[in-house]
């Protein structure tokens, strides 16, 4: 028998270099493995998965070919700087396309049976990405793309996005508004960086609810509103697949955010959109990690989601 819950990643994501001293450093990727080890009945309920690397062509499903040409050219040559947030290094390429392609993986696992629900640990994170530049840290829109490969390689017609990052998702907004068989829903801190994501931009077709929320707020008060705009956004749309964008800046105490969610939050949150998975979708859902800047805390946050997933 299968495990129903897929744990995905691939060394290459260690090899984008940007620095100690850069808030999305290697540190945070490291500390998951490290902390998985600690929890043997985790580790072995779960399906370890080595993903496999995005093609040229699948990055091209939601970015323009010449950006994605400048990113590789640029990383073959050693690396410098997209913008003044984004780092490309010698090794970016190849952790930005296997990135992508653990969140492809992950699709595939749930649509061909192999793992109905699966998380993807990797980076760099993707919800800033746009067309065609880099933004927030963000080479390509892994949920994005993963979207829109679900919409063309598998029997899906309808996808609904959660945004849970403590950052408005503008990146994948921006990828997926015009496409009205994708939904999605961000929950953010407003207002605050990236300075999108105002509640009456519901994007050109109406498929957008944008929830942006105050610091320290209760923390009840997030989960309420996340999961009320969940299913505004399934309301006469049923979805064949949930993809969800775990960024783990929301916890308390995340030095690039303040809201107040804790680990208990993340559980429920988790085991809520497990839930609507189930009724939905038959459990079709596909995580991935965005932000969290506090190495140890995104560890235990992503320990919690896995029990929860499974």
């Amino acid at each position: 028998m299968t495990h129903q819950v897929a744990f995905l990643s691939h060394s290459d994501c260690g090899r984008h270099d940007t620095g100690w001293e850069h808030p999305e450093h290697v540190g945070r990727l490291r500390a998951i493995p490290r902390a998985l080890r600690y929890d043997q009945a985790l580790f072995e309920a779960l399906q370890h998965h080595e993903g496999r690397h995005a093609t040229e062509d699948e990055l091209a499903l939601a970015h323009d070919r010449d950006y994605i040409a400048r990113v590789r050219e640029m990383a073959l040559s050693g690396g410098g700087r997209l913008d003044p947030d984004t780092v490309v290094s010698e090794g970016s390429w190849d952790a930005a396309t296997a990135g992508a392609g653990c969140v492809l993986d992950g699709v595939d696992m749930a649509f061909d049976g192999r793992a109905r629900r699966s998380f993807s640990a990797v980076r760099p994170p993707g919800h800033h990405a746009l067309y065609d530049r880099a933004m927030g840290f963000c080479l390509f829109g892994n949920v994005a793309i993963a979207a829109r490969y679900a919409l063309a390689r598998h029997a899906c017609e309808r996808v609904l996005i959660v945004d849970w990052d403590v950052h408005h998702g503008n990146g994948t907004q921006a990828l997926v508004e015009h496409e009205p068989r994708i939904h999605f829903v961000s929950m953010h801190q407003w207002p605050w960086y990236p300075g999108t994501g105002a509640r009456d931009d519901r994007g050109p077709l109406g498929t957008v609810w944008n929830v942006p929320m105050a610091p320290s707020l209760p923390s009840s008060q997030y989960v309420e509103a996340l999961l009320g705009a969940v299913d505004a956004a399934a309301e006469g749309f049923t979805p064949d697949l949930i993809l969800l964008s775990a960024g783990f800046d929301g916890l308390e105490g995340d030095p690039l955010g303040a809201f107040t969610l804790t680990l208990d939050d993340i559980a429920t949150l988790t085991r809520a959109l497990v839930a609507r998975a189930d009724q939905w979708c038959g459990g079709r859902l596909v995580s991935a990690l965005e932000g969290g800047y506090a190495p140890d805390a995104v560890a235990q946050a992503v320990l919690v989601h896995l029990a929860a997933l499974a």
